[in-house]
């Protein structure tokens, strides 16, 4: 009789850990949209209604054959441009075709604009990247500022490399980076404007530099997700990231941190499913 609950203990436990595996297995593939509206009285009437799609931390990951199942949800999601927030590419196992392929198919969505992240500036592979993005029409913001308009009004959109093209990735001094490359390109003259950066955790350099809005990645969603409490671990954040994912809002600026579409260093995520992020813009008081 022993024998035979033992057995019947241990085959419970193999189901469950059965389906413990095809769940997680399940959670990251299923690609998700996660739509958010963020509101200001600073956006000009024009760009109301402006929507905006993001992708971070591809890590060379493929959704479908040939990224199909990322491709149909950014076209369904029908953004007026798309950004891309760093990490196309893998340091582990770079596959630049993988990353170009897919910016070829988003472009003819909507115009696309890139910044690096920390994995690009790790590999010698990123001058070809950055060769095939600017051959496929992807605007690549490096430390740099461009406009969007409509009707005659505009916003001001600001890519910034990430910091560990010029410092120490683990060790470096993040902030005076972050803080010097804002100095240079904002003003207390700009209208409404958006920041895509790589790294959440800066997220006070971000407000302390005025932007309005920003775009970013790097946690991928705090890897493991515990429910009501949230990431488990983020680089550069450690144990319970505070920038895990989300919208985060301090005084006037919005911070977006998109959980990403791949992994990295550790394979797989728990709880936590890989997203494109949708953001509608409103002006005050739709």
């Amino acid at each position: 009789m022993a024998k035979k609950k033992r057995i019947i203990v241990l085959a419970v436990a193999a189901i469950l850990l059965l389906t413990l595996i095809i769940w997680i297995a399940w959670g990251n593939k299923a690609l998700e949209l996660n739509s958010y509206t963020v509101t200001s009285d600073e956006l000009p009437d024009s760009f109301n209604g402006f929507r905006i799609a993001q992708v971070s931390d591809l890590h060379n990951a493929e959704m479908g054959k040939d990224n199909e199942k990322l491709i149909s949800i950014l076209k369904d999601a029908t953004p007026d441009i798309i950004v891309i927030t760093g990490d196309m590419i893998d340091s582990r196992n770079t596959k630049v075709d993988v990353a170009l392929y897919f910016a070829e198919q988003a472009i003819k969505i909507a115009p696309c604009y890139y910044v690096t992240g920390n994995h690009e500036a790790r590999v010698d592979e990123y001058g070809d990247l950055k060769d095939g993005l600017l051959e496929l029409g992807v605007i690549v913001l490096e430390d740099a500022r461009v406009e969007i308009e409509l009707s005659g009004e505009i916003i001001t959109l600001i890519g910034v490399d990430d910091p560990s093209f010029q410092t120490d990735y683990l060790f470096g001094d993040d902030e005076t980076v972050m803080k010097s490359k804002l100095d240079e390109l904002t003003s207390e003259d700009d209208g409404y404007t958006i920041l895509l950066s790589h790294r959440p955790e800066l997220f006070d350099i971000y407000v302390g530099s005025g932007v309005d809005l920003v775009f970013s990645g790097h946690a991928h969603g705090g890897q493991f997700r515990i429910p009501f409490v949230g990431g488990v671990v983020a680089p550069n954040q450690g144990v319970f990231p505070k920038y895990d994912a989300g919208i985060f809002t301090e005084g006037n600026t919005n911070m977006v941190v998109s959980k990403g579409v791949g992994n990295s260093i550790i394979p797989f995520r728990v709880n936590n499913r890989p997203e494109v992020i949708l953001i509608e813009l409103t002006t005050q008081g739709e």
